[in-house]
């Protein structure tokens, strides 16, 4: 064949394999050795043309992508973007499907391959979990986002920023930790008795939290980045303050259990709120050993400057520090303060509290409906999330609350 430019011999070789390549590359070379009528321009290019082809063919075999590379910008392009295969609800392509789909906007063609499967290992892990009672169309929170929405929870204040973290499955046992006793000097050639760890398991349970919102169909016009910072404020403000709730008053009757009913308050770690600075000293002897180091006192706004604020010791020094310099409240007795408006007033908690925990197994799943405000125009979002809160130790909280008829 004859090709007039070298682009039109590349083309026509590009497809062929190496050894037809490099076999007509001879061919050619034979044609000008020995054929005095050959047309040794017209040759020459197609010669060009196959040293490019070839080229392009090394070059994909060593990318082995299989994309078509372009010998001018020496750049490989891939037909087709892979779908991400490990950890699929933090990948960047799950993120952009997952908000595209509740804005209702159109999908790439890799962002819905991408929400497909992860639909698919919901769909699987959905039989036997505890979201067994959602529907098909709900979709797990990405990562990113889940893990936003937990540290804004944490900035809100409150014992949930101090308070342990779990993502653990439901009704599984997991052991605690407890302060155990400290190392001893070894004479050498001594025989040692080992120690018995104690440890204190825990088992998290299952309890749904939903919250329903709704906002206008215009919100399909908003950026994936606008609408994700709107889903966190949504979710901190309703899902992680459910749960900030619980951790104080939680009944433990169809959600999770919190400080003030889940440990049985007796004279061993119960003492009154007399107003004097004394029952602060009390409270941190009352402390087991052990659980000091990590002390703090939790309260109410209204506990802290009704009834601690102004107290003074026997020498007439507060017993309150406050801390302007740093993100703390201030100290009593040098343990940092905690507010929380969840705890009672007149009620004051001393503790370690990472011994106190909350359980977010699965994250949370959300939820469209365009069906149930028709006629008002909006779009409903659903929000539920699986979680438990329970104290893991009882023995590391004191408490100190007004006594009956004060």
């Amino acid at each position: 064949m004859n090709f007039k430019t070298v682009a039109e011999a590349f083309n026509y070789y590009k497809g062929h394999s190496l050894t037809d390549i490099e076999k007509r590359a001879a061919e050619i070379g034979n044609l000008i050795d020995s054929d005095p009528n050959a047309s040794v321009e017209a040759l020459n290019i197609e010669l060009d043309g196959l040293k490019e082809a070839k080229k392009n063919l090394e070059t994909r075999s060593q990318h082995n992508q299989g994309g078509t590379f372009n010998p001018i910008t020496g750049m490989n392009f891939n037909q087709q973007q892979t779908v991400p295969t490990e950890n699929i609800f933090e990948s960047t392509e799950y993120r952009s499907a997952f908000y595209k789909t509740l804005l209702g906007q159109k999908l790439t063609d890799v962002e819905t391959r991408t929400f497909n499967k992860a639909m698919e290992l919901q769909e699987a892990e959905r039989r036997a979990d505890a979201f067994n009672t959602t529907t098909n169309s709900a979709a797990v929170l990405p990562t990113t986002t889940l893990n936003e929405v937990i540290k804004k929870a944490r900035t809100m204040g409150g014992l949930i920023a101090h308070c342990r973290n779990f993502n653990i499955p439901t009704n599984i046992s997991v052991p605690i930790g407890t302060p155990t006793n400290k190392a001893q000097w070894h004479v050498e050639g001594a025989v040692v008795d080992s120690e018995k760890l104690q440890t204190a398991a825990v088992s998290f349970a299952g309890y749904e939290i939903i919250k329903v919102f709704s906002i206008s169909a215009a919100a399909k016009k908003m950026t994936v980045q606008a609408f994700e910072a709107y889903m966190i404020d949504e979710l901190t403000n309703c899902v992680m303050e459910a749960i900030a709730d619980a951790l104080v008053n939680g009944t433990g009757a169809g959600q999770g259990t919190g400080l003030l009913t889940g440990i049985t308050w007796d004279e061993s770690n119960s003492l009154d709120l007399t107003g004097q600075y004394t029952d602060f000293t009390k409270a941190l002897a009352t402390l087991k050993r052990g659980y000091a180091a990590g002390a703090k006192f939790a309260m109410s706004n209204a506990t802290l400057y009704n009834k601690v604020y102004s107290l003074v010791d026997s020498n007439g020094r507060p017993i309150f520090i406050a801390d302007p310099k740093n993100e703390s409240i201030g100290y009593i007795l040098g343990k940092e303060v905690v507010i929380d408006d969840n705890l009672a007033d007149d009620t004051i908690i001393l503790g370690n509290f990472n011994y106190m925990g909350y359980n977010i197994p699965q994250g949370v799943m959300i939820e469209t409906s365009r069906e149930s405000s028709f006629k008002s125009g909006l779009i409903d979002y659903r929000a539920m999330a699986i979680a438990d809160t329970k104290p893991l130790v009882s023995e590391a909280f004191v408490k100190l609350s007004a006594p009956a008829g004060a």
